[in-house]
């Protein structure tokens, strides 16, 4: 009688450590089709039934992922520039502010997945050329392109942990999570950066 109230007690113990460390909630699935990450460069037409918006905040330095239930998953992310202000021109390395969408999927041979944003956009462009007319940026000045949300190089991860900035201008997500951004997030995906 002793040992089976022991092992009763003990049974019940194990069995509410182990729901004590699992995850409440359900387990929500990618519902979008996963395309193999290889040295192809993927053009998908835009999905209407893509669940999936981006939202980057420079000011926390992370990009939240959002579907059609609400936040889906967060990734640390570094940018350009120390200046997390908005892009003016070309060279400048800042990341722009605004609402783009993305319009590439590729392999970059340099730091792998990439979703290539549709910046500059009319909006983008307008902006620029209302410095330009204010004097704020030399008339010389170009907008500039290529802004993507792409990995930091397999071996520099350490970039993202320390906050530093180092690209061009776009914003970077560590080799292993971009890995698993780039599998379900598909071409027209809106994607939306905010001012620090």
């Amino acid at each position: 009688m002793k040992n089976t109230r022991f092992y009763l007690s003990l049974s019940l113990i194990v069995c509410l450590t182990i729901t004590a460390f699992t995850p409440a909630g359900k387990i929500k699935r990618h519902s979008t089709r996963r395309i193999p990450i290889d040295n192809t460069i993927i053009r998908l037409k835009d999905t209407t039934d893509n669940p999936y918006s981006i939202v980057i905040d420079k000011s926390t330095y992370e990009l939240k992922v959002y579907d059609d239930e609400g936040w889906y998953a967060t990734y640390p992310v570094v940018f350009g520039s120390k200046d997390l202000g908005d892009k003016m021109r070309e060279g400048d390395k800042r990341t722009p502010d605004g609402n783009f969408k993305v319009i590439l999927k590729k392999i970059n041979k340099d730091w792998g997945p990439e979703l290539l944003l549709d910046y500059p956009n009319p909006t983008a462009v307008q902006k620029f050329n209302q410095r330009k007319a204010q004097g704020l940026i030399p008339k010389s000045a170009r907008i500039g392109n290529g802004i993507a949300i792409h990995a930091t190089r397999p071996k520099e991860e350490w970039t993202v942990d320390s906050y530093y900035n180092w690209t061009d201008g776009c914003i970077s997500v560590k080799y292993t999570e971009m890995q698993d951004l780039y599998s379900y997030i598909p071409v027209g995906t809106p994607v939306t950066i905010l001012e620090k």
